[in-house]
């Protein structure tokens, strides 16, 4: 049964949503660069860490303004508040884990409450505001343990840090719930739409910054054939990664969320999947730096694993969403993902351009059935 929507509730993506957008391009090329420079399972562990942080940022903002409206006074100065604090958090990760911790921190927390707070003090039913105040709660709950992380020294940084990425995690995935209290979001109006393309643009910000590490490569690396030719085979990796959500996909979520009597649901996955989209795309830009910086290596190493292994996550995170929303186009995702973790579990002792030609091959053939499958279902 389809839903009707408030009138006048849709509207387009806002300039100002856009620049918001655009600050967090800064935090995934840092948190890249921390990867590369430190390629160890520590330095994955901190990775992932500040990725929870900036990513809860992100989401939180971006679906409250949904809610709330960012051409009202209120919600566009909560935007460019968080977006001023996202941008000194997103340029603290680089020191986060040596003598800056501070930078990270403090900007993050203090977004997550102070957009928490106008979201509670503002939301236009009472089911949301409360939700909004056990999301607060939540966050007190998180933010001690990224303060004393904050405070300790750099070794015991990371419990401390991956304590609180777990609970800021949890409370994502469950919507935030406390004893005896959930949200029923069925039936409530909301723009979902609207967020559907918040998350399309930023899809779209998160693919090309591996492009730009593919740009990167080849400026330094010109005069190399064999650079320059696995460069290529990574930008057409990145096409096709496009395309399995961009050919024909999108239409059924779009379709779906249009329909959906629980529009704020349909959006709430979407959110959680975003988490694993953007790990797996800095998974692979980092694999991509390395790889291109040591194409004559007679074995790619720990490189040529995430080159294969941040695709796989990417995938996977797909997988999730459609079987959860739509049921379709769940299972290719799922076996392309199986088959480019079989290939990271060799990609170790290959060398780079077999590691990429794996890449390419994998996701061609996804994008081949994935493109059969919908002019099938069309057909019919």
């Amino acid at each position: 049964m389809h839903v009707p929507r408030a009138e006048g509730i849709h509207r387009e993506v806002a300039p100002l949503e856009l620049l918001f957008d655009l600050v967090f391009v800064l935090a995934i090329g840092q948190l890249t660069h921390h990867l590369v420079e430190h390629l160890t399972w520590r330095a994955g562990a901190e990775t992932l860490a500040m990725l929870v942080g900036v990513c809860g940022v992100w989401a939180f903002t971006s679906f409250e303004v949904t809610l709330l409206d960012v051409e009202r006074s209120g919600t566009k100065a909560v935007t460019v508040a968080v977006m001023g604090l996202g941008l000194f958090m997103n340029a603290g990760i680089a020191h986060a884990f040596e003598a800056g911790p501070w930078l990270f921190v403090v900007p993050m927390v203090l977004a997550l409450v102070g957009a928490g707070g106008y979201a509670a003090a503002t939301s236009p039913t009472p089911q949301l505001r409360e939700h909004f105040v056990r999301v607060l709660a939540w966050t007190g709950a998180s933010a001690p343990l990224w303060i004393a992380g904050a405070a300790l020294g750099p070794h015991s940084r990371i419990w401390f840090w991956a304590a609180a990425a777990l609970i800021d995690l949890a409370g994502t995935w469950t919507a935030h719930p406390a004893p005896g209290r959930t949200t029923r979001t069925a039936r409530l109006p909301f723009d979902a739409a609207h967020m559907v393309e918040r998350m399309r643009l930023f899809l779209i910000i998160l693919l090309g910054e591996t492009v730009l590490t593919l740009g990167r490569a080849i400026s330094e690396h010109y005069s190399d054939a064999l650079t320059l030719v696995l460069a290529l085979g990574g930008f057409a990796a990145v096409v096709l990664l496009w395309q399995v959500y961009f050919g024909r996909s999108e239409q059924q979520v779009v379709r779906h969320t249009s329909a959906t009597e629980n529009p704020i649901r349909s959006v709430h996955v979407g959110i959680n999947a975003i988490y694993g989209v953007v790990a797996g795309l800095v998974v692979l830009a980092s694999g991509l730096e390395i790889v291109l910086a040591h194409a004559h290596d007679g074995r790619s190493g720990a490189a040529g694993v995430l080159v294969l292994a941040g695709p796989m996550v990417y995938l996977a995170a797909q997988t999730v969403y459609f079987r959860v929303e739509t049921g379709t186009g769940w299972r290719p995702r799922a076996i392309g993902a199986m088959a480019l973790g079989l290939a990271a579990a060799a990609a170790y002792w290959l060398p780079a351009y077999a590691v990429i030609a794996l890449l390419v091959v994998i996701l061609a053939g996804l994008v081949v059935h994935l493109s059969r499958e919908a002019g099938a279902a069309t057909a019919a």
